[in-house]
């Protein structure tokens, strides 16, 4: 399988968290790659250090949309966690790059319920690094579209990403 480095940035062009991934295809939701545990996670903020998956993972890359998805397999109380990006870019043969725009919504294995995280963080730094109009009506339409999917198991996030997430662990 062919490694894929998924960069995360912040608006203002710093980094902010990437890790290498195994591409397994693309369908007609995106680029699905697959970051099986203990797969390292270089992060670039605050005093976390570089760190290692605790769960089978694939990431959904989608083919339009301005969002990236992690499907998660247990142990993890999650079973999806979606970024709020920007559209994905291939930025080399081997490199994806996105810009994270600060909401994150996950969805929880137990009882399903959706949640949005760090809305004030991008309250926050839609002043401070001065996300123009678009940026914010593209992260804002993404919020309402991943909280509408995950809420009502829409695909890709009902039953199509099971069928990736099974290869995620495999060498």
């Amino acid at each position: 399988m062919t490694a894929v480095d998924l960069v995360l940035r912040k608006f203002d062009g710093s980094p902010h968290r990437q890790v290498t991934g195994q591409l397994l295809g693309e369908d007609a939701y995106g680029t699905w790659l697959a970051t099986p545990r203990g797969s390292v996670v270089s992060y670039h903020y605050g005093n976390r250090p570089t760190g290692l998956t605790r769960a089978d993972a694939v990431r959904l890359i989608p083919a339009e949309g301005w969002w990236m998805a992690m499907c998660l397999a247990e142990p993890d109380a999650r079973d999806m966690y979606c970024d709020v990006t920007t559209p994905a870019v291939w930025t080399g043969p081997a490199e994806i790059t996105v810009v994270d725009l600060d909401i994150d919504l996950v969805r929880y294995r137990a009882d399903g319920r959706v949640e949005v995280e760090d809305e004030d963080e991008f309250a926050e730094h839609r002043v401070s690094l001065g996300y123009p109009d678009e940026i914010v009506e593209g992260a804002l339409h993404a919020v309402a579209e991943l909280r509408e999917a995950l809420s009502h198991g829409k695909e890709p996030f009902a039953d199509h990403y099971r069928k990736w997430l099974a290869l995620a662990g495999r060498p």
